[in-house]
């Protein structure tokens, strides 16, 4: 089995240019991993995004157990350094709860269905926490 599973950052993007983007991919389902679903960029919400990607042929699910806490988001914009360290197994440790492997293998079961995008902000996937999801995911499809 092999997960189909992308990341997205909507940083820069207006609704109309994520939407896009997830088209050109061929995205069935965006799963989004913010904690909170709220934008400051109109349309970026929660309830507006749904709203325009189930307009738009595409499913939309929030799994908050993959969502990174607000104070543990600094160490993530840097890729090196003790703070990045901290930042990232502080992250990897929530991965290992119940609750977040429920959601992970829940992103693998929406993936045996077409491609599923994960979503969060930051455009650079290297400084962002959806990077160990996605990786958590691959180490998931491999043992199962």
């Amino acid at each position: 089995m092999q997960a189909n599973v992308i990341g997205v950052g909507y940083e820069g993007l207006d609704q109309d240019g994520l939407v896009s983007k997830l088209r050109v991919r061929g995205v069935k389902t965006l799963v989004d991993v913010r904690l909170n679903p709220i934008s400051r960029k109109r349309g970026l919400s929660k309830t507006g995004l749904r709203d325009r990607l189930e307009a738009d042929g595409i499913a939309y699910e929030h799994l908050p157990a993959l969502g990174n806490p607000r104070d543990n988001r600094d160490g993530f914009g840097e890729v090196a350094g003790d703070a990045a360290a901290e930042a990232r197994n502080r992250f990897s440790e929530l991965l290992e709860s119940d609750a977040a492997h429920a959601a992970l293998d829940r992103v693998i079961a929406l993936s045996e269905a077409g491609t599923v995008a994960l979503l969060c902000f930051e455009a650079d996937e290297t400084r962002c926490h959806r990077e160990l999801v996605l990786s958590a995911l691959r180490h998931r499809v491999v043992t199962v």
